[in-house]
């Protein structure tokens, strides 16, 4: 189903709301786009009632054959990932994260979105029948078909398709029972819609995690993302995540942070996922300001000045999480909910919950920066830790003086989180599995919780349990601003630049008293004048007929 550089349909709604139910009642399957050999409602072995989601895979796979091995090495399914910069193994079933902790021993919640089905256990390996790929998740166009969020990466089903069913789907939104035969009829090249329901709603909720992915993107104007607007580029995840063999460009674990290979220009073929795939390394084109700004490239990232701010286009971001508070019970026994924070599209959010603690929320959040080569290196879950200073969950690799290492910008996420007080080490917790005695959502005990989350993970456990002050860093690459929303030199170059402080930086004009101040005052003035001159120079010439370039 996959071509690299083929460009992809926009489904006509966004997936995971509400609404979807009624539209999931009404809506007839989408053909395909422009270009397809196949109508895949027209295939006699999808025009069947359905049970199951890996029915539907087996049949894709009658067709094609090889799809399911291809996906089932990917980190997708696999979740794992061998990080050649740092050697340590990483993926979403080894590390602990500053968000929901940690992944084993709270199946099927986690697993509800990997991208397969059934997988309950992360003692075993992904599931290996062949029909355990969920081909639907990334290639259903009908708008209709979601993933529950505690059935370890099933469909919510019932008798009727389209009436709402117990539980909640992946994103939120209150579940209905999928009509997975209009799903498979339907199916098309991956859309926003696709990849969003999981990829926007990580962390337990719309724009939790990344603060610069959220459900804003499913129709952004072009202020929030110049990009994905349909008054933009209008493109699609896979136009810059191309992909072969189900293998996708682009991981925050090891990232092309300075793209000295995969060099292009707009229409071009691509294969990695970079600003540069498409731009080039000399991005700007025009007068002397052109050329001043392509003298940065090689140590500021695009997405530093291209991204002034993340979490735009209404929808916030989790800054800082306290799992330390979580716990409180009211009067009467019964969880607390505060809602504190109102997002610019009228949405109340949580700034204290008793399942999770308390939280600070933020929209149009100015980036953390820091030298970025693109890896990363986790605390993993065995190391040992200093609970006096701030823990760093993955740190940010990368040097001024690195060949390979730009000045990128990061939401730094500010959490409190659980560690083992005896062995000094990350903290495994079991926090959801309401048929259990140990799961903190379900009796408010942290000891419990712990010494079950330790025992699932097969990790030593100590006894003792305190909370540590932690940061984790997330590389901002999407919400990028119109050419002219883009930073001005005045946001680095002043005495309160926002790259004051960054190792390594000798910044003109940050002290205005000095003589790199004076020197960079005169230099921005010169090049205002030589801009402001070239272009006198071009309307006389174009008045007297010239043909000046």
């Amino acid at each position: 189903m996959h071509a690299t550089g083929h460009r992809h349909l926009l489904a006509s709604l966004a997936f995971g709301l509400s609404a979807s139910v009624a539209f999931a009642q009404d809506a007839m399957p989408q053909m395909p786009g422009d270009g397809s050999t196949a109508d895949h409602s027209k295939f006699e072995i999808l025009q069947q009632e359905f049970k199951s989601g890996p029915e539907v895979t087996a049949a894709c796979l009658s067709c094609h054959t090889e799809a399911d091995d291809q996906v089932m090495h990917s980190i997708h399914f696999q979740w794992e990932f061998d990080n050649p910069a740092t050697g340590q193994t990483l993926g979403k079933s080894k590390v602990i994260n500053a968000f929901c902790g940690n992944v084993v021993g709270n199946e099927p919640r986690c697993t509800s979105c990997h991208a397969g089905y059934g997988w309950d256990d992360m003692h075993e390996v992904p599931p290996q029948q062949s029909n355990a790929v969920d081909c639907l998740v990334c290639h259903d166009q009908s708008g209709q078909y979601a993933k529950l969020s505690t059935g370890a990466g099933h469909p919510p089903l019932g008798d009727i398709p389209g009436q709402p069913v117990s539980g909640k789907t992946i994103t939120g939104a209150d579940a209905w029972a999928v009509d997975l035969m209009k799903s498979a009829q339907s199916v098309g090249m991956p859309t926003r819609e696709n990849c969003g329901q999981c990829h926007f709603y990580g962390g337990g909720g719309d724009n939790v995690k990344h603060g610069d992915l959220s459900s804003a993107l499913y129709d952004p104007d072009i202020h929030t993302d110049v990009h994905m607007s349909k008054d933009g580029a209008n493109m699609v995840c896979s136009d810059c995540h191309t992909e072969e063999s189900h293998t996708w460009a682009g991981s925050r674990y090891l990232m092309d942070a300075k793209d000295t290979v995969g060099l292009g220009h707009p229409g071009e073929e691509r294969f990695s996922a970079s600003c540069e795939s498409c731009h080039s390394d000399s991005p700007h084109e025009g007068d002397l300001m052109a050329i001043k700004l392509n003298d940065h490239v090689d140590k500021v990232a695009c997405q530093t000045c291209h991204i002034p701010e993340f979490a735009r286009g209404g929808v916030a971001t989790k800054t800082y999480w306290d799992w330390s508070t979580a716990g409180r019970l009211n009067a009467e026994g019964q969880p607390i909910a505060e809602h504190n924070f109102t997002q610019s599209d009228g949405q109340e959010l949580h700034t204290y919950l008793t399942i999770k603690g308390d939280f600070d929320w933020g929209e149009n959040v100015e980036p953390y920066y820091a030298w970025f080569n693109g890896a990363v290196e986790y605390t993993l879950p065995e190391e040992e830790i200093d609970p006096t200073e701030v823990v760093e969950i993955n740190k940010v690799l990368g040097t001024p003086d690195g060949e390979d290492s730009r000045i990128w910008p990061f939401k730094r996420m500010v959490g409190r989180q659980s560690y083992d007080a005896g062995y000094n080490k990350l903290a495994y917790s079991h926090v959801w599995g309401p048929t259990t005695d140990t799961a903190f959502w379900t009796n408010y005990d942290w000891s419990k919780a712990i010494e079950a989350g330790m025992k699932a993970a097969g990790s030593p456990y100590s006894g003792e349990y305190g909370f540590i002050d932690t940061y984790m860093y997330w590389p901002i690459t999407h919400m990028v601003a119109p050419a002219d929303e883009a930073m001005d030199c005045v946001e680095c170059h002043s005495e309160d630049g926002r790259l004051v402080g960054l190792a390594g930086v000798v910044m003109p004009g940050t002290d205005p008293n000095s003589l790199f101040g004076r020197l960079g005052q005169i230099l921005v003035l010169l090049t205002a004048l030589g801009v402001i001159g070239h272009g006198i120079l071009r309307l006389i010439t174009r008045g007297k007929g010239g043909t000046h370039p």
